[in-house]
């Protein structure tokens, strides 16, 4: 069995953006409605359930950062074989029926041409968008994975990493600092459970209960939520103050103690990324365009063997 070393070297040689391989008109002649398909989708997914933009969003990148953008988050565990979706990290990813019921729908219009990853590519700028943010083409002609490993979920960046565990999560994608700030402003929209948070606000320390950086009127409130050996398996707090619309409200939540994550806070820990996060704070347009970006960026990231077919089921490979 491959060590997660191994398979993290692996990851580090063969990620490579392509974004040049990939079009915004790539179903133009094969597929012409699978924008407003997928749109549709989500549209009446998040009608009936608020959660489900930040839900979109957030599958998108745990799929992008394991093997690229395949669609691998979407397979389920078969005998042995325990998939991404099981795995610690994914546990808590919900809404994949959204994609199912849009590739039922694609598959009606146009059976075996648009991959489940360009579809939950798709679903991922429509969420941002219905949520009040940008929209943007995106590129697509990706195919789907084969492989699915929830093993290899440890190599996703987890809420307790520092700066340099975070720089090097995203280095190894070929994502910048820039796009580590940018990508966090994802946290605008969703729910973080207690656990991925406790250690900030319980026994942090020998000498400190609480993190020193979070603001203790703050951290008294996530207590009370989230009180210690907390057993309410749903229990957790919003990631900011208005956690269904797209905006910078995270950014500046952040410059004032009130984040969620140690991966949040550990922004503010480098001048580079300190300076973005003022300047997203300061300016809407500024984050939305960098977010636009980087969005493209890393949806556009593959490795060598993470897409080899279209699948019909998004479940199952072919």
């Amino acid at each position: 069995m491959e060590s997660i070393a191994t398979i993290v070297m692996l990851i580090m040689v063969s990620f490579t953006s392509v974004a040049n391989a990939l079009s915004v008109n790539y179903y133009d002649h094969t597929c012409p409605k699978v924008e407003s398909i997928v749109v549709g989708a989500v549209q009446k997914a998040t009608f009936n359930d608020k959660t489900v933009p930040a839900a979109m969003l957030r599958m998108h990148f745990h799929d992008c950062f394991i093997r690229g953008c395949d669609a691998s988050v979407l397979l389920e565990s078969k005998g042995k074989n325990k998939a991404e979706k099981d795995g610690p990290p994914n546990i808590s990813l919900h809404a994949f029926h959204v994609i199912d019921n849009a590739k039922k729908a694609v598959e009606a219009v146009c059976p075996g041409v648009v991959s489940c990853a360009d579809i939950l590519a798709l679903a991922a700028r429509d969420a941002v968008t219905l949520s009040g943010g940008p929209s943007w083409d995106v590129p697509k002609g990706r195919k789907d994975g084969r492989i699915s490993k929830a093993i290899e979920t440890k190599q996703l960046p987890a809420p307790t990493f520092n700066i340099s565990q975070l720089e090097q999560s995203f280095s190894q994608r070929g994502l910048s600092l820039d796009d580590l700030v940018a990508l966090s402003g994802g946290h605008t929209l969703g729910f973080a459970h207690c656990s991925s948070f406790q250690n900030r606000i319980h026994n942090f320390s020998p000498k400190q209960n609480t993190d020193p950086s979070i603001n203790p009127l703050f951290a008294n409130k996530l207590q009370k939520i989230c009180p210690f050996h907390n057993k309410v398996n749903n229990a957790g707090a919003q990631l900011d103050s208005s956690s269904t619309r797209f905006d910078n409200a995270y950014y500046k939540l952040l410059l004032k103690g009130n984040s969620i994550f140690s991966s949040d806070q550990a922004l503010l820990t480098h001048p580079n990324t300190k300076a973005l996060v003022s300047k997203f704070a300061r300016s809407q347009e500024e984050f939305e365009r960098a977010f636009v970006t980087s969005m493209i960026k890393m949806s556009s990231i593959i490795t060598s063997d993470s897409g080899k077919e279209i699948r019909l089921n998004c479940k199952h490979v072919r």
